[in-house]
């Protein structure tokens, strides 16, 4: 199997398997398992594990991420009686693995656990750092603690069998690792992205590791993951999660690249080379005006702000993140209206 290491709190490897289900099968055989997933993975799981596992199923997509979800499965988990040497597994999107090494973090104040994401974002994303959490009425990820898994396997067939609207939604944060480090994803995207698909996951996955291992706690240099995600989070909540996260994150994408252009010196060329990319994946371009000062009002919320003032992770080019500090509610409303406002 090929490897990534990622370098965090502790150690571990990121793998690229085909065996995914033998691998499963080993994992939770091996020692008490605790298996987390929605029920869509789990009706091709089917008959496979040991009945030894505790499965525990859950809602799809971020509705799983409660306080609600969360609490009913560490009752469940106490129950069963499970102890120190227990391992989590978490199958399936992003919020799965959000879910998962949350409770893992949580339970007995830290257990073992292991992410298979199912989805491209969850590959590319969610399931790499050890950043875990749930979402409240207030905001997204408000509640979380930083718990890197044992391993994350990497099964590209998963893929296959995604919704093309769910694949295209995953290459927002592809993009994303492509304008703020490895530029050569760009290229690959404009070659062929479905044909590069494979590539471009391992690109985007070697981009976060990187990133994570310099910075695990996110005090610096980590926030540069968090390019487009401010406006973006807000907008996905603001849409009641209509919106998938990446259709989400492609605005906030371009609300960055406005920012950038206006306040960090990024160059025409490199603005509009944003909406090139994003265009060329069939990602969202626009979201309705009149919801401004809604959407200001949830980016308040976001963890990036200090003493009360919205900040942004921007670019000075492509491949060199920087930040806009100190922004007022006027400059953000016009980057806003000039990049995705109708």
């Amino acid at each position: 199997m090929k490897e990534i290491v990622v370098r965090s709190e502790k150690s571990y490897f990121v793998s690229f398997t085909d065996e995914i289900w033998k691998n499963i099968y080993k994992l939770t055989f091996e020692r008490k398992a605790v298996i987390v997933a929605p029920k869509s993975i789990l009706s091709i799981i089917g008959e496979s594990l040991p009945s030894s596992v505790l499965v525990i199923e859950v809602e799809e997509g971020e509705a799983q991420k409660s306080i609600s979800t969360f609490g009913k499965a560490l009752e469940k988990m106490a129950a069963a009686k499970l102890d120190r040497t227990c391992l989590i597994v978490g199958i399936g999107g992003g919020a799965t693995t959000d879910l998962t090494g949350f409770l893992a973090a949580s339970y007995l104040r830290g257990v073992d656990w292991v992410a298979i994401p199912t989805s491209l974002a969850g590959m590319v994303d969610a399931a790499i750092g050890g950043k875990t959490g749930l979402n409240l009425e207030a905001g997204k990820n408000l509640i979380g603690a930083f718990h890197s898994p044992i391993e994350v396997l990497i099964d590209y067939r998963f893929l296959t069998t995604l919704p093309d609207r769910d694949l295209k939604a995953g290459m927002a944060e592809v993009a994303k690792c492509g304008f703020i480090e490895d530029t050569e994803i760009l290229n690959l995207i404009d070659d062929d992205w479905h044909e590069n698909l494979n590539e471009l996951v391992y690109r985007s996955i070697a981009v976060k590791a990187k990133v994570v291992s310099s910075d695990f706690r996110e005090t610096d240099l980590r926030e540069i993951l968090n390019y487009g995600h401010t406006l973006g989070h807000a907008v996905e909540r603001h849409s009641k999660y209509s919106l998938r996260h990446g259709e989400s994150v492609a605005l906030g994408l371009r609300f960055a690249a406005e920012a950038s252009y206006q306040f960090s010196g990024l160059s025409t060329h490199e603005r509009d080379r944003h909406d090139q990319v994003l265009d060329a994946l069939g990602l969202n371009s626009k979201y309705p005006k009149v919801c401004w000062p809604e959407l200001l009002e949830i980016m308040r919320s976001d963890k990036k702000v200090r003493g009360g003032r919205i900040r942004l992770v921007t670019l000075s080019a492509l491949g060199k993140p920087t930040r806009a500090e100190n922004l007022c509610d006027e400059d953000l409303e016009r980057c806003f209206l000039e990049s995705i406002g109708e």
